[in-house]
């Protein structure tokens, strides 16, 4: 049996959408993420049932379309109208972002810092950028300070130009740049010439 100091309340469910058995969500937050495995836990006559996801929509910033598991029907699906929602405590501390990293390593730069050290190579072409010398998490951006054959570079580190890290060897393979990060130089020289 599920008690209350395991879950945790996320939202409740509103009328049915469709006729196929989907529910409007309406978080109490924000939109939390859920993957095909996901399981919501229901309040019903006060006890908390759980519920597998059969499909996840986010609608908007606060509400999401939620198929459950063998609700199949508008007259099924209404009897989980105005029903509170909750999550177990343990599976939201799992769930990973896109970026694949958790939600508690998004949020903490010091993470970041683990990497310094690190020799970043452009995984395309397997050429060598420079060495992570520092981390610069002093502005809402945290920068890669890297070591460019003694000059140096500020790359952002962000999971969107990462496409792998090897922890063995010490590198982190970015996927193509955009143009000018690397020759900020070059860039600069081409706007002074327009």
């Amino acid at each position: 049996m599920i008690s209350a100091e395991e879950v945790l309340h996320i939202g409740q469910f509103n009328k049915p959408h469709g006729i196929h058995g989907e529910l409007s969500l309406t978080f109490t937050d924000e939109v939390i993420e859920l993957d095909a495995e996901a399981c919501l836990i229901c309040l019903l006559d006060g006890i908390l049932v759980p519920f597998f996801v059969e499909s996840y929509r986010p609608r908007s910033g606060t509400t999401a379309l939620v198929k459950l598991w063998q609700v199949d029907s508008t007259e099924q699906a209404r009897g989980f109208t105005n029903i509170d929602v909750f999550v177990l405590q343990s599976e939201l501390e799992e769930v990973e972002t896109a970026e694949g990293q958790t939600q508690e390593e998004e949020q903490d730069p010091t993470a970041w810092h683990d990497l310094e050290g690190y020799t970043l190579i452009e995984s395309t072409t397997h050429t060598p950028i420079g060495l992570v010398t520092a981390v610069d998490s002093s502005t809402a951006n945290t920068l890669f300070v890297v070591d460019r054959d003694g000059q140096e570079l500020l790359l952002p580190a962000h999971e969107t130009f990462i496409r792998s890290i090897d922890d063995e060897a010490q590198c982190i393979y970015l996927h193509h740049l955009p143009e000018g990060l690397l020759n900020p130089d070059e860039a600069l020289d081409e706007n002074d010439d327009e």
